[in-house]
């Protein structure tokens, strides 16, 4: 008890001092400032974005894996969840060579006059390769999680494919693809790394909350303060949903 008294203690206690610094009496006024409005707002819509399309994207990719053994599976499902493994430095790099001015496709996406390093765009970029692995693991498992022959018997009732999908396959899973978009949010917040070094720090274009909070340490003290406090009222607030969503996959 007194052993796991001190961790406690040591994992509480700065998050507390934290949130007193941060909702201090000057909490309001900070909050309304341009520094802090333009960073939640930047972290807001390209972190939703990036959600759209880790959905979009990442859904279809999950169920395939989850439905069909081909050649180079299991490397293909490593190389999916490697983003997961990789510092987010290394992603950033990776991102510049690629998709940089000077990078693999810099020059052919300058030449049809899209330019994506250090623009909003590569922000979302960022977030989708650091975030993505996130949602298709946990959504893979969750297509793995039931018999497929449920399918099968709804297909024999006179349902399409596309009714299948959606009428039984997706409430089936959909604690699962529940869990995986909020880990997937929680990741694209609090990604620093490969979005500074892809994107920049352009404050009301490429400057998210975390790049906000790093900024603001070399200068004045208080937006740093309050856009940590909002991130950790705003990280309970997801490992509690995804404490629920959880609770309520084993339950059922």
């Amino acid at each position: 008890m007194a052993l796991s008294a001190v961790l406690v203690a040591f994992l509480l206690l700065p998050t507390l001092v934290l949130l007193a610094r941060g909702l201090s009496a000057d909490f309001l006024p900070t909050l309304l400032s341009p520094v802090v409005v333009d960073a939640l707002r930047v972290s807001v819509w390209t972190s939703g974005l990036s959600l759209l399309l880790t959905v979009l994207l990442g859904t279809p990719t999950a169920w395939l894996l989850s439905r069909r053994r081909f050649p180079g599976h299991a490397l293909l499902e490593t190389l999916l969840d490697l983003p997961i493994t990789l510092p987010p430095v290394v992603a950033g790099v990776a991102l510049l060579l690629t998709f940089g001015q000077s990078g693999v496709l810099g020059r052919p996406l300058e030449l049809a006059g899209i330019s994506l390093a250090f623009s909003p765009a590569a922000v979302v970029l960022a977030l989708l390769f650091t975030s993505a692995p996130y949602y298709i693991r946990t959504a893979r498992a969750g297509f793995s999680a039931y018999d497929p022959d449920i399918e099968a018997a709804a297909r024999v009732d006179g349902a399409g494919g596309a009714g299948v999908f959606w009428r039984v396959t997706l409430p089936l899973t959909s604690p699962f693809l529940l869990e995986g978009l909020v880990l997937a949010w929680a990741r694209s917040l609090g990604e620093f790394g490969a979005t500074i070094l892809f994107a920049g720090s352009l404050q009301g274009q490429t400057r998210t909350i975390s790049l906000a909070i790093y900024s603001a340490l070399e200068s004045d003290l208080r937006p740093a303060l309050v856009l940590s406090a909002i991130m950790v009222a705003f990280a309970f607030m997801l490992l509690l949903l995804l404490r629920v969503l959880t609770a309520g996959r084993r339950g059922g």
